[in-house]
């Protein structure tokens, strides 16, 4: 292990995550300027906004495998330069079919979150593994830099076209910046994949895994694509794009600040019982949104505490994958941080169509207090289990 060699690529890849995040979430903040242009593109808003989460989710197993096979800097530098095409497309689109086209591609950004979790843990010791993956996953602030950001751009430049392109100088610079200064010597990982995918599907603590990352941060990642549309919206708050885009950014910064405290909190305490902890107050969260969605004042109180519990439940969840799946640490990270973007795709769409059957939103807040009561019978039972492997 080379820690000295490990602060210096925590911060290339805590801020490289930061771009690839900045560029994942462009969509929804620009989107009531896009739908100026593109009026027709109104309809299909929820489809278009959590579509970069599909393949930012699915594409983030093979980035972990990959990480581990080729290196991190490889990975970020071919992500970054790849993401070129889609974000100039989207600078350029024109029709609801352009939109969707470039909204696919802008996932990459998203996938990039598998590769410092792969990487990162090489460095440092196990103790230090939920403080390390909790600083990369302050990256996840890019979301926030974007939601006050592109709206910011779009007024300064006269437009969200220009603002979209102003993406493609970030892009070449951290291109360079991994070119230059990632690591060429980090540590390669090639065991088997199919021994690797048979050692953690036996495992049920990697169902569990899955679980809780698809709720903590499915719950970080739809608040940042939800919030700014529904904060617009005339029947409900009716605040200014910009307004929208500060509130949502908030959010997004104490969720992502609070994620190296609960890899601390990991560190050092008994990390399930703290995620407990954790699960009861998101589920509190989601029962004060579905009755106070109308009330702004009540309805950021429950915007905030979920920001606490997600923030702090996404570092103590990156706890547990490399302490108990080191030796298949590509394939766990990616399958878990897929699980984790996918959490973020549902919840706008299940929203908006639980809000279409019954002229509420409240279903589709209570259905997060549902899964977290779900979350917290699988960590009581591993709890038990876990006493059991001690006493025996």
């Amino acid at each position: 292990m080379n820690e000295k060699m490990g602060k210096k690529q925590l911060i290339l890849h805590t801020f490289s995550l930061l771009a690839g995040f900045m560029v994942w979430t462009l969509l929804a903040p620009l989107f009531p300027e896009i739908v100026k242009d593109i009026p027709e593109a109104a309809e299909q808003q929820a489809l278009i906004v959590a579509l970069p989460v599909i393949l930012g989710s699915v594409l983030r197993i093979p980035f972990g495998i990959f990480a581990n096979k080729t290196g991190a800097r490889t990975v970020f530098l071919f992500s970054f330069i790849f993401l070129l095409i889609p974000v100039f497309y989207l600078s350029i689109a024109s029709t609801v079919m352009d939109l969707m086209i470039a909204a696919v591609f802008l996932g990459i950004g998203g996938a990039t979150f598998s590769i410092g979790v792969t990487s990162l843990p090489k460095y440092y010791p196990k103790e230090k593994h939920g403080f390390v993956n909790g600083v990369y996953g302050m990256g996840n602030i890019g979301t926030a830099v974007t939601s006050f950001g592109a709206p910011a751009l779009a007024l300064a430049f006269g437009g969200w076209q220009a603002a979209v392109q102003t993406y493609l100088v970030v892009l070449a610079l951290f291109a360079i910046l991994q070119f230059i200064f990632g690591d060429k010597q980090e540590k390669k990982v090639n065991l088997p994949l199919a021994k690797q995918f048979k050692e953690v599907i036996r495992d049920y603590k990697f169902y569990f895994f899955n679980l809780w990352y698809f709720i903590t941060f499915g719950a970080f990642v739809a608040f940042g694509l939800f919030l700014p549309g529904f904060l617009t919206n005339e029947e409900l708050f009716g605040l200014t794009t910009l307004d929208a885009g500060v509130r949502t950014a908030v959010f997004i910064i104490i969720a992502t600040l609070l994620r190296p405290v609960g890899g601390m909190i990991g560190d050092k305490f008994n990390a399930l019982h703290a995620l407990i902890i954790t699960f009861v107050g998101l589920a509190i969260s989601g029962l004060l949104l579905a009755f106070t969605y109308n009330f702004i004042f009540l309805f950021t109180l429950g915007s905030l505490l979920a920001a606490v519990c997600a923030g702090i439940g996404n570092g103590l969840v990156f706890k547990f994958v490399p302490t108990y799946f080191s030796k298949q640490a590509g394939i766990s990270n990616g399958f878990v941080a897929m699980m984790g973007g996918l959490g973020g795709f549902f919840p706008p769409i299940v929203i908006d169509q639980t809000h279409n059957l019954t002229g509420s939103y409240a279903l589709g807040f209570i259905l997060l207090t549902v899964f977290c009561i779900i979350a917290l019978f699988t960590m009581f039972y591993m709890n038990s289990n876990l006493k059991k492997n001690e006493l025996a």
